[in-house]
């Protein structure tokens, strides 16, 4: 009898009984709520074909860019990958005033990379309605119904959506959620917005980041409440809703802003295209370490994969886009500005999430500047990080141990065999 390694049969079978390990580098097939935004304000980032591996360790099938550089969406061709793609803000007003050169734009930064690479979205510059350039902010909705008619003449408006990510600044209040509104000299420009992106169907996207308040004032904010560890939580008096986290709070008071705005029967879904917390500081800023970094991260990926909404939205899952995927070194500002990143520039975690997900549950450069129930957190609940050293979230911790036990099962099997 010729006696041969059981290697390349066990190889052979699990390629075919089990294709799906062979092809992840190739097809993102999972629907995961958790984005990344992928920033590049650096001289020291890996290619972006090396970036792949670390959007799967992460279960994440959404990036958001903030240009269309032509080499990431390049590389990201055919892999499943969803791409929100940004319009630079000095673009814009040029745009608002030549509608073809909107259709110039969609032919040479678009059209080339689709439908290989799965564009989804594209934003029309960065927190415009917070700045003080009044000829941007008036721009802002023509530029974006110039994209939107180049767009459908090129037979993409169905699968491409047009919108702007703000700031909380647009906000005049934000607390309690229920007694939010926009800032008035806004409105005008927001209800024109907010008009288009109910027409689009396109939704509003918030940059949120419960960092900034609590570094403001680090000795009476509640640490636990703005990392989404356990607390009394905050009840909004109006609206009898107990909020356990920060950014919910966050996220229904510009529900809230957007209904005295908008008629009642008004439907916009709100996605947090921005949060984070940094990793690293400087000595006046509060709160920025590897820890707090860890558990606001973990914690956030961990609720926002349950599929569940805010207190005032229970039943519309929050998509929401972490930043950011690297620490960026030539980023401007306080040294926190930089380590915002889950990874550094060579792939190495920034820091250790240290957490493997519960059963069926799952784990957004320019940067702009809470559930019902309490509950444990999530990263003091479960697990160890995987053995690659990464967080290991969604689809993944529910599929690993089906493989791992079919796969053990399997190469027993097969060398009882060849014995």
């Amino acid at each position: 009898m010729l006696h041969c390694s059981p290697l390349p049969l066990l190889i052979l079978t699990i390629s075919i009984f089990f294709p799906h390990i062979f092809s992840i580098s190739h097809s993102s097939n999972f629907t995961s709520p958790i984005g990344i935004n992928y920033g590049q304000v650096a001289d020291n980032l890996p290619s972006p074909g090396s970036v792949l591996p670390l959007l799967h360790s992460l279960c994440a099938n959404r990036v958001k860019l903030y240009d269309t550089d032509p080499r990431v969406l390049s590389a990201f061709a055919n892999t499943g990958i969803e791409f929100v793609v940004g319009l630079p803000d000095d673009l814009v007003p040029h745009l608002a005033r030549d509608p073809s050169a909107a259709s110039s734009w969609v032919r040479s930064s678009i059209l080339p990379h689709m439908p290989g690479t799965k564009i989804t979205a594209i934003t029309i510059g960065n927190e415009v309605l917070s700045g003080n350039d009044m000829s941007l902010i008036r721009s802002l909705v023509p530029a974006m119904e110039s994209v939107q008619s180049a767009l459908t003449s090129s037979g993409l408006d169905s699968k491409i959506m047009v919108t702007t990510a703000h700031s909380l600044a647009v906000l005049e209040t934000s607390f309690p959620p229920s007694g939010a509104a926009f800032k008035k000299e806004l409105i005008p420009y927001l209800s024109q917005l907010l008009c288009f992106l109910q027409k689009t169907g396109s939704p509003f996207l918030i940059n949120a980041y419960p960092y900034f308040a609590y570094k403001a004032d680090p000795k009476n904010m509640n640490l636990n409440y703005v990392l989404f560890e356990p607390n009394a939580g905050v009840v909004d008096s109006s609206s009898g809703l107990r909020y356990n986290n920060m950014l919910h709070a966050q996220v229904d008071a510009v529900r809230t802003a957007i209904r005295k705005v908008m008629p009642s029967n008004a439907k916009i879904e709100i996605r947090v295209s921005e949060t984070g917390w940094p990793s690293k500081g400087d000595d006046d800023e509060a709160g920025a370490t590897p820890e707090n970094a860890r558990r606001y991260n973990g914690n956030l990926m961990q609720i926002v994969s349950q599929n569940k909404g805010t207190p005032a939205a229970p039943d519309e899952p929050l998509q929401v886009y972490v930043f950011a995927l690297f620490n960026e070194n030539l980023k401007p500002g306080p040294a926190s500005e930089r380590h915002y990143g889950l990874f550094q520039p060579d792939g190495t975690p920034a820091y250790n999430l240290g957490v493997v997900l519960g059963s069926g549950v799952g784990p957004t450069g320019g940067k702009g500047n809470s559930g019902n129930a309490t509950a444990e957190s999530p990263v003091s609940q479960i697990g160890e990080v995987s053995s690659a050293g990464y967080y290991t979230i969604s689809g993944t911790k529910i599929l690993r141990p089906f493989c791992l036990e079919k796969l053990c099962a399997l190469a027993v099997t097969l060398l009882l065999v060849w014995h």
